[in-house]
């Protein structure tokens, strides 16, 4: 069982909800590579968690990840989240959904990853690096809060779909 003393020596926690089958997630993943590998010698370490019901889609079994761990080689550790309490208590809503914590545990950026994570080599906004490049040079995170994009978290008995009635976007758009 991880907890996040497990990873007291990261200066920086990126942790973020993924999954298997997710095409935002997979079109995404090599964005996230080069984020993890581009932070790692600024103390910033990254964990994965699935929280998806395999009730609901049995390719985010564990056995399925452990495979995609073996063929990807992915930088950082990879945890299942069998009962949702996790995703629950983050408030995770979409897989990639990352959060950023301090060298104290307080975060200081949610939201997504990259504009366009179903197809990341045609981003053109780097919401995480910009986050990370800015708390790991000392400064003020200049957007705190963006919405993830991607597919929804799947729900222990609920259809493939659903998504908790009191989620939202997390920021709402500004009117012109």
């Amino acid at each position: 069982i991880y907890t996040l003393g497990c990873f007291d020596d990261a200066e920086t926690l990126v942790v973020f909800f993924t999954c298997n089958h997710c095409p935002y997630v997979i079109g995404s993943d090599e964005a996230t590579r080069a984020s993890a590998d581009k932070f790692a010698s600024k103390g910033v370490k990254f964990v994965g968690i699935n929280s998806n019901s395999v009730h609901v889609n049995a390719e985010d079994d564990f056995r399925n990840m452990v495979e995609r761990m073996a063929e990807h080689k992915f930088p950082w550790v990879y945890l299942r989240d069998e009962t949702q309490e996790v995703a629950k208590d983050y408030g995770a809503l979409r897989t990639p959904h990352f959060y950023v914590f301090n060298k104290d545990r307080e975060l200081v950026y949610t939201g997504r990853g990259v504009d366009s994570p179903r197809d990341a080599t045609q981003a053109t906004v780097f919401d995480l690096d910009r986050a990370l490049e800015e708390h790991t040079s000392g400064q003020q995170i200049s957007t705190t809060l963006t919405n993830p994009i991607g597919c929804n978290v799947k729900w222990a008995g609920e259809d493939a779909h659903w998504m908790p009635a009191d989620a939202c976007d997390l920021v709402l758009p500004q009117p012109a």
